[in-house]
C-alpha cells in the first residue's frame, strides 16, 4: 500500500520519469543492496532523463522538420557530391548557431539538401535549440492566407523566435513584390538574433535575380549572405543512387 501511494504521489508531482524507476527498482533484487544516497540519485537520474527525452520530443514536434528521422551520424560522406565533411562536423558542433550565423544549402535537384538541412535541424534539437522548418514556396502561401484570416503575424512571430529557422527550396520562380518584403521582414527580423539555412537549386550567384527588385535584393542578400557558411553540393541525384543500390541488392 505505501508503495502504491508513493508512486501515485510521484505522478502527481508529474515525476513520471521517477515513478517508473521505483516501480522497476521495487522489484530488482539488486536494489537492496543500494544505501537509501544511491536510491535518491538513481530516480532523479531518470527522473531527468524522462524530462530531457520529453523536452526533446516536444522540440522535434514543433520543428516540423520535412525529414524528422535525418541525423548527421547518417550523413553519406560517400557518395561524390563535394561534401565538406569538416565543415558539416563543425556545424554539427553547432557554434555557428550560438553566433547567428547562416547556412547556405546549394545544388541539384535530389542531392540531398533538404535531408541535410533536416538532419542539421534535428541535431539543434538534441543540444535543445528551437527549431523551425518552412518549405518556402508553401511558407508564402500561408504567409498569404494568414493575411486574410489574422494568422499572418502569429506566422511571422514563430519565425522570429525559432533559434534555427529552415527555409527549404528558395527559387527558381522570382519573388513577387509582397514575398519579397515579406522575405525582407523575416531576415531582419532575425538579424543578428537567430540562424537561418536555406537551400536551393540556383548558386547564390544567382539569387540577386530571385528576389528582382535590386534595392530589396541587396537588402536581403546582405542580411543573408554575409556571415553564412556555404555546401555547395554537386553530383548525381540521391534518390536515384540509392534506387540503383536497392535494385543491385535485389535477389
Amino acid at each position: 500500500m505505501l508503495t502504491h501511494r508513493t508512486v501515485e504521489q510521484m505522478h502527481e508531482l508529474g515525476l513520471r520519469g521517477m515513478a517508473r524507476a521505483f516501480q522497476e527498482m521495487q522489484t530488482n533484487p539488486e536494489a537492496e543492496a543500494l544505501t537509501h544516497a544511491d536510491w535518491l540519485a538513481l530516480l532523479l537520474d531518470r527522473e531527468a532523463a524522462d524530462r530531457r527525452d520529453r523536452r526533446l520530443k516536444t522540440r522535434l514536434r514543433s520543428a516540423k522538420l520535412r525529414f524528422s528521422q535525418a541525423s548527421v551520424e547518417d550523413i553519406d560522406h560517400r557518395a561524390p557530391r563535394g561534401l565538406d565533411r569538416a565543415l558539416v562536423q563543425q556545424l554539427a558542433g553547432g557554434g555557428w548557431i550560438a553566433q547567428h550565423e547562416n547556412l547556405l544549402i546549394t545544388g541539384p535537384s535530389g542531392v540531398g539538401k533538404s535531408w541535410l538541412a533536416c538532419a542539421l535541424g534535428q541535431r539543434a534539437c538534441r543540444d535543445n535549440v528551437t527549431v523551425l522548418y518552412k518549405r518556402l514556396p508553401r511558407l508564402f502561401s500561408e504567409l498569404a492566407m494568414g493575411r486574410g484570416d489574422g494568422r499572418h503575424e502569429r506566422l511571422m512571430r514563430a519565425m522570429a523566435k525559432a533559434n534555427l529557422l529552415i527555409l527549404d527550396d528558395w527559387g527558381p520562380e522570382p519573388l513577387t513584390g509582397v514575398q519579397r518584403r515579406e522575405m525582407l521582414e523575416i531576415l531582419e527580423d532575425r538579424y543578428g538574433a537567430g540562424s537561418t539555412i536555406v537551400t536551393s537549386q540556383l548558386p547564390v550567384e544567382q539569387w540577386h535575380e530571385v528576389v528582382g527588385d535590386p534595392t530589396l535584393a541587396d537588402a536581403i542578400l546582405d542580411r543573408l549572405v554575409h556571415n553564412a557558411h556555404r555546401l555547395e553540393l554537386k553530383g548525381a541525384s540521391m534518390r536515384k543512387r540509392m534506387a540503383t543500390i536497392t535494385e543491385a541488392e535485389m535477389p
